[in-house]
């Protein structure tokens, strides 16, 4: 089996940043694909990707995004806007590859991905988008929006932490909300996302991520971005994920996009059919090179 990756910290040179937890797989190759996690996902949740990658030749890069993983929280007072996780991205892109780099996100990962495309052009090769069109727009009134996350925020805080009571805990919880995960995985995956404390183990991802957001999603405003990206960008589904009702509409604002769906998988391909996703990004950033 290839190497579990190489572990390193990145303590950005940017003002009062935090400090990213950054895992490096094959790293004497010349070409990079930066891999960009969802949401309460981690870096290490691209393990078995990442390894059919490597067998592909690729340098691969994955991150945890602030408040996931081993990435530092915000802190008191901080909460977690968007546009963070794109200036996260835009910190940590000139210190992850020095050679030529392609771009992929997963879900929450795609859409700051997008973006981060949109606004630096000539960055990546190319760009993959597995579950990664952002969600559906918001169609309330901002004065609700912004009163159910304070609502949120206030259970919170109320709430505070609640321990699982061991490994074996952390993994049912991944098990049951992800029923195809072999328990192999599951384990792999609770063990780097959870921490050992004194009442049992915690997830490692700040508790603030289970409040809703203030802000307010608009396919409109996200279509302008879309129509920006230049790079062949690669549109990938899985066959029971995930799909906004203008997901068609969503694609066709991309100029120079192909899409494939990957068979008897759902939202989390990147866990379940690693093999079958690192065939299609191959083809895809070979095809750039």
């Amino acid at each position: 089996m290839p190497p579990l990756g190489l572990h390193t910290v990145i303590a950005k040179e940017v003002g009062d940043s935090l400090r990213h937890h950054v895992l490096v797989w094959n790293d004497e190759a010349e070409t990079t694909l930066v891999c960009c996690h969802g949401f309460l996902d981690q870096a290490w949740g691209f393990r078995d990707l990442a390894e059919a990658l490597v067998r592909g030749g690729l340098r691969v890069v994955a991150f945890d995004w602030r408040g996931h993983g081993q990435t530092e929280h915000v802190g008191a007072g901080g909460y977690y806007h968007f546009p963070d996780y794109v200036l996260d991205l835009h910190d940590l892109m000139p210190l992850l590859a020095s050679g030529p780099v392609h771009l992929f996100g997963h879900s929450m990962g795609g859409s700051a991905a997008a973006m981060y495309a949109a606004t630096h052009p000539g960055v990546a090769r190319t760009l993959t988008l597995v579950e990664g069109l952002g969600p559906p727009d918001y169609g309330g009134e901002p004065p609700d929006k912004l009163r159910g996350w304070l609502d949120s925020m206030d259970r919170a805080r109320r709430r505070g932490t609640h321990p699982m009571e061991d490994l074996a805990d952390a993994v049912t919880r991944l098990r049951t909300q992800n029923r195809d995960l072999p328990a192999d995985l599951a384990y792999f995956l609770a063990e780097k996302g959870t921490v050992e404390v004194e009442q049992g183990r915690q997830w490692t991802f700040d508790p603030l991520h289970r409040t809703t957001t203030p802000a307010i999603f608009s396919a409109e405003t996200f279509a302008t971005f879309l129509r920006r990206i230049e790079v062949p960008t690669l549109v990938v589904g899985g066959a029971r994920g995930y799909r906004t009702a203008d997901h068609a509409q969503r694609v066709a604002q991309l100029p120079n996009a192909r899409e494939i769906t990957i068979d008897d998988v759902g939202h989390m391909v990147h866990w379940l059919k690693p093999e079958a996703l690192a065939h299609v990004v191959l083809a895809h950033v070979g095809s750039a090179r």
